[in-house]
This record gives structure tokens, sequence and C-alpha cells, in this order.
């Protein structure tokens, strides 16, 4: 089915998340939102990997609400604390899922630790007329020991990507959707969505 027969429904209820997929896709895909298929629980993420996370929530909503979906899920995989927070990254600090704490804890484990590489890893799973496809995003980078920048949100304060001098946080919607890793998954299921 042609993806610009209906919208498809991107499953998030993460207002930031739709604000920077909808830009990456230059309005050429449409998108509903979970509220507009009147999907107000909270859609199941209980796998213990990223991907896994991202498939459960994709099949959750293509199944409950009979609509083709897509479902990300990130993490931030930093290699001194054998990828931690991963999978967790949302809830390192504990169930509330607030940033600042995140951030703490993250700076707090790796203080007097010299290696601070790290990359940011999204996974998307597109559920459309029943098949089901993957797209991967990464982009490498490290931990500075301090915030820096307003923009953003989760970890951006913190990430640096490589070869680059300022944090995600310090960089417009625009620049960091042409490097981040959401942007990236996003680039591969557009060019699925729509082939040249």
């Amino acid at each position: 089915m042609n993806a610009a027969d209906h919208r498809l429904v991107f499953a998030t209820a993460n207002e930031n998340k739709v604000m920077e997929v909808e830009k990456k896709l230059g309005g050429a895909i449409p998108l509903r939102g979970l509220k507009d298929i009147g999907c107000f629980e909270e859609v199941p993420e209980t796998s213990p990997t990223i991907e896994g996370n991202a498939i459960q929530k994709a099949r959750y909503v293509a199944e409950k609400y009979g609509v083709d979906c897509f479902a990300d899920d990130t993490g931030l995989e930093v290699e001194a604390l054998n990828n931690e927070p991963g999978v967790y990254s949302a809830r390192y600090a504990g169930d509330q899922k607030n940033p600042s704490d995140n951030i703490d804890l993250l700076l707090k484990k790796l203080d007097g630790i010299s290696n601070r590489k790290a990359r940011f890893r999204t996974v998307i799973c597109l559920i459309q007329g029943g098949k089901e496809s993957i797209f991967e995003g990464i982009v490498e980078g490290e931990i500075i020991h301090e915030r820096r920048g307003g923009e953003g949100f989760g970890y951006d304060p913190v990430f640096v990507p490589e070869h680059q001098p300022r944090t995600f946080a310090e960089m417009s919607l625009d620049e960091k959707n042409v490097i981040s890793h959401r942007g990236r998954a996003i680039a591969k299921l557009r060019e699925y969505l729509q082939p040249e």
C-alpha cells in the first residue's frame, strides 16, 4: 500500500519526538500520533533490548488499533559503563523519568573515568500491511563533564557527536536532525516509504 494513501501512526506519546520526526520527514509523509487514534494508555515497552521495545510498541498499536504504524526506541550506550544506560536511558535514575536526574547519575558514574566514548542508537519498527521492517540509526560521540546548551531533550546537554564542537543541546533542531541517530533512522524509513 502506498504511504500517501493514508496517514501513518507514530506510536509515541512524546511530543518532542513527533516534532523532530515530522520535521525530518518534511511533511512528505503525513503522521498521526497516538492521541489522534484515541490511544491514551501506556504502550508497553518491557523488552530488555532497544530493538525489542520498538517491535513491542509497534505490534501493540498495530494489533489493538488496526493501523499501519511505526515505533522507535532510543538508548544512550556508554562504553565504559558496559553500554549503560541503554534500554533504561529514560528511567536511568528511576521510574519518574527525570532527564536532569538521569544526567546527574550518568556524570556521577563517569566521575574519574577518562574513556567518555558513547553512542546514541535509535531503532524503528515499521508495520505496514502486516509486514515488519527495522531501521537503525547510530551516532558516535562522547559524554562531556558538564551540561552545555538549552535545546533538545534527554542527554543532549552532555553528548557531543564526533567531529562536532557542540553538544546536541547547543544545536538547532535542523542542525541536530542532519546528524542525529533518530534523524539517520528516519532517513532510512523515509527512503523505504518513498523510494526514488
